[in-house]
């Protein structure tokens, strides 16, 4: 595998995992089991029919948690724990058939890329979790699958172009996720004064 391609596949695998990392994790298994894509050795337990069993559970539960308001957001904040590791792991797979230094270097990397992915995912959920209708929940999420499935392809089919992107992405992620977090921190002291204000103007029990 040519270096472009291996720095495609690490970044490429790191920056999903922050999104669908079930999805990930099947996808990479079935292609490898169809025949469709050559995984490094190292990442060739994700074809066995236990843990494409597993991956394929998982994504059938997180296709469902994904698009319940209020339930997304607890499904990333439990993922928090999840999806940063998978990808400095699957990072490091990519790179395993270098020496220990480069594969260690790709998981700091990879976990950082993921934890980037997965912290724009998460704010950007949370937001769009204080409208009280539907539909921009599913949206948002539908949008999330084919972003990944887009993604993948342009890091299978075009893996110069997708390093491009990634780098491009990961600089709008850098100006994006502390705005996310101060808007939502803005809401959350809004809410809460709303909370001491209700509190403050309810009527005392008359007593006995």
């Amino acid at each position: 595998m040519e270096l472009i391609q291996q720095l495609a596949l690490a970044g490429g695998l790191a920056w999903a995992s922050g999104i669908r990392v079930y999805a990930l994790l099947f996808i990479l298994g079935l292609a490898e089991r169809m025949g469709w894509f050559t995984l490094p050795p190292s990442l060739m337990v994700l074809s066995h029919p236990l843990v494409l069993g597993a991956s394929g559970f998982m994504l059938f539960v997180e296709f469902f948690a994904d698009k319940i308001p209020g339930i997304d957001s607890l499904w990333d904040a439990i993922h928090t724990f999840i999806r940063i590791p998978a990808g400095a792991l699957l990072a490091a797979g990519v790179m395993g058939d270098q020496n220990s230094a480069v594969a260690i270097a790709a998981a700091i990397v990879g976990g950082t890329i993921a934890g980037g992915t997965h912290f724009a995912k998460a704010g950007s959920r949370a937001l769009i979790n204080t409208s009280p209708e539907p539909i921009s929940n599913w949206t948002a999420s539908f949008a999330e699958d084919a972003t990944v499935a887009g993604g993948l392809l342009l890091m299978f089919h075009y893996p110069r172009l997708f390093v491009l992107m990634l780098l491009i992405f990961l600089l709008v992620a850098v100006w994006l996720i502390p705005k996310l977090w101060r808007a939502i921190k803005t809401i959350a002291r809004r809410l809460q004064g709303f909370r001491r204000g209700g509190i403050e103007r309810m009527p005392a029990r008359p007593g006995p």
